[in-house]
């Protein structure tokens, strides 16, 4: 079997977990992970009992690579000394948010690779942005694609469900968590962070349901669990409360689950560590099903999003799209899917 080469620029919240998932993959090998510096999480990834270990290790740049040698740690040379080896098919970019941009236009055009950046980017730095079940066919033969973030992955996974139907207008309140768990510098503690109006989240995601007319809000919490979005979406075609239940059991990555259940983020997550999930990733869009209402064209919804995990499987499937390796988005997805262990 052809294996694609995969290396993985910026080892944090969604890199290592990307990193992780490609070597998860029959038909991928993860070459190499670039890091800007030995900080905690790069060194647990790659020590004996690190989910990542035996590793090339790449520095992002010269200084990078001084750091990491005077932190006494293996480290192969820099990034480019990696891409000018020819060997790398596909790089993933995970560095922070804004810098894809520079790393493409200084480093990653002068090499031919392939590269997949994440939703902290702007839409524009690559020629498309990606949804496996919506577009995976457009990423053939592209250079440069990227993945939406999370609220908008969880977004387009539930919208394009009731795609069938007609989505005439949609309107969303995210609830934004305010940090990830592991971050101890951000907040809000005691505030709810009110965020411009309409949010960034309608128009990321018209880059990928074109024609989409959506108007988002959000605000930010202090909890670091979870996403919440309020979702009420007017119809073309009226549907039954049955019949709008039923497009959300037919989706890949969307689960229902019941609030009577499950009436807190924190009982959901905890659902995914008693699975014994990897880091408790949640990859899957939970839709509450007894929040689903129907009024005439209108349906109205709350789906929680896990921020840390949902856009790893999609990463995964960009990798096959845009190589070609896989001309079936359906056969990626299930690959993608029985790998990670995903319910559906």
């Amino acid at each position: 079997m052809f294996m694609i080469n995969v290396a993985v620029h910026g080892i944090g919240t969604i890199g290592k977990r990307i990193a992780h998932a490609v070597k998860l993959q029959k038909d991928m090998k993860l070459k190499a992970i670039v890091g800007y510096s030995p900080d905690a999480t790069i060194k647990t990834v790659l020590e004996p009992y690190g989910p990542l270990y035996g590793t090339d290790l790449y520095a992002t740049n010269e200084e990078s690579l001084k750091k990491f040698k005077e932190a006494k740690m293996i480290v192969n040379g820099t990034l480019e000394d990696l891409l000018k080896k020819g060997e790398i098919d596909v790089l993933i970019d995970a560095t922070p948010e804004g810098c894809g941009r520079e790393y493409k236009e200084k480093v990653y055009s002068k090499y031919d690779v392939k590269v997949i950046f994440q939703g902290g980017e702007e839409a524009d730095v690559a020629e498309m942005t990606f949804n496996a079940v919506v577009n995976y066919e457009k990423a053939f033969g592209k250079k440069f694609v990227r993945v939406p973030s999370c609220n908008t992955t969880g977004l387009i996974r539930t919208l394009s469900a009731l795609d069938k139907f007609g989505l005439a207008y949609v309107f969303v309140a995210v609830v934004r968590r305010a940090a990830d768990p592991h971050e101890h510098k951000k907040g809000p503690i005691n505030a709810i962070e009110f965020e411009e109006v309409p949010s960034h989240h309608g128009e990321d995601v018209r880059t990928v349901l074109e024609n989409l007319n959506i108007f988002t809000m959000a605000v930010k919490v202090p909890t670091t669990l979870a996403h919440t979005h309020i979702v009420e979406a007017t119809l073309v075609k009226r549907a039954s409360k049955e019949e709008i239940i039923e497009a959300f059991e037919e989706q890949t990555r969307v689960i229902l689950l019941d609030m009577k259940e499950y009436p807190a983020t924190s009982k959901i997550i905890e659902k995914f560590r008693d699975y014994c999930r990897p880091r408790n990733d949640m990859y899957e869009i939970v839709v509450l099903r007894d929040s689903i209402s129907v009024e005439g064209s209108k349906v109205r919804w709350m789906q929680v999003v896990h921020q840390e995990a949902d856009v790893i499987p999609e990463n995964i499937d960009a990798i096959r799209a845009i190589t070609g390796i896989e001309k079936d988005k359906w056969k990626s997805i299930k690959m993608t899917n029985e790998s990670l262990g995903i319910l559906k």
